[in-house]
């Protein structure tokens, strides 16, 4: 592959499948290349259930039921030898054993070696969670050399400490030569784009999906397709490899 997505947060319950699906979309969308996708999360396999992604299952249990770093090799070695663009959806619980296993064995430095861009996407939510975000982010920048994409998800509260926005945070000042990109998820709407996306999300659909769809009338499927612009805008501010010489979406 020419360039791999990783997208990856230990703090569970942040977005990540969905992140991963936006992601999986646009790239299908504007690339020149065939985009494949793989899902690594052991207890919420969510990615794994959009049927247009066609999501491959990796499977990182033993026998024993515990995770088994080792059965990220097959992983490893797919996303070298393959053609094309990859996006990993990577659970809260592999995290850790994820981040170790990369750094052991000296993954990002295998990739590039092998021409392979490796990216990865780490969410952040606001709220309760967003202290727990920071520190997966700041154990992402520490751990992997690797360009990063934050997305900053304001469902459950703006990404702010006090009057600080995020490009404020010491983690962002800090790290600002390695974070290639920001994409804004807004909170909107609840009664309305919320519900909407809420549905999309419950049913495993992509955004073709809904605006083919009878089961969406107008004003939703209107609402979904102003989320794909302003996410599919967004991701095309981000140098991607995957998209270099093509027109924007």
């Amino acid at each position: 592959m020419k360039e791999v997505h990783v997208v990856a947060q230990g703090k569970g319950g942040v977005g990540k499948s969905l992140i991963s699906s936006w992601l999986a979309q646009y790239l299908k969308h504007v690339a020149n290349s065939p985009v494949y996708c793989f899902d690594t999360d052991p207890v919420n396999p969510t990615f794994s259930r959009y049927k247009e992604l066609s999501p491959e299952v990796i499977h990182i249990l033993n026998e024993s039921n515990n995770i088994d770093s080792r059965n990220f090799d097959g992983l490893v070695e797919k996303l070298v030898e393959m053609e094309g663009v990859g996006v990993v959806d990577n659970g809260a619980a592999t995290f850790v054993p994820l981040m170790s296993y990369m750094a052991e064995n000296y993954v990002p430095e295998l990739l590039r070696e092998s021409g392979v861009r490796l990216v990865v996407h780490v969410p952040l939510n606001g709220g309760q969670a967003l202290e727990d975000c920071l520190t997966g982010l700041a154990q992402t920048l520490r751990s992997i050399n690797a360009d990063v994409v934050v997305w900053l998800n304001d469902h459950q509260g703006r990404i702010q400490e006090g009057s600080k926005q995020f490009t404020d945070f010491k983690v962002y000042k800090d790290n600002k030569d390695k974070i290639i990109g920001i994409v804004h998820i807004p909170n909107r709407n609840p009664d309305t784009f919320g519900k909407d996306v809420e549905k999309m999300t419950g049913l495993n659909l992509t955004f073709n999906e809904v605006l083919a769809s009878a089961d969406f009338t107008l004003m939703p499927r209107q609402r979904l397709r102003t989320v794909m612009r302003d996410v599919y805008n967004q991701l095309a501010d981000i140098p991607f490899l995957a998209t270099q010489g093509v027109p924007d979406a």
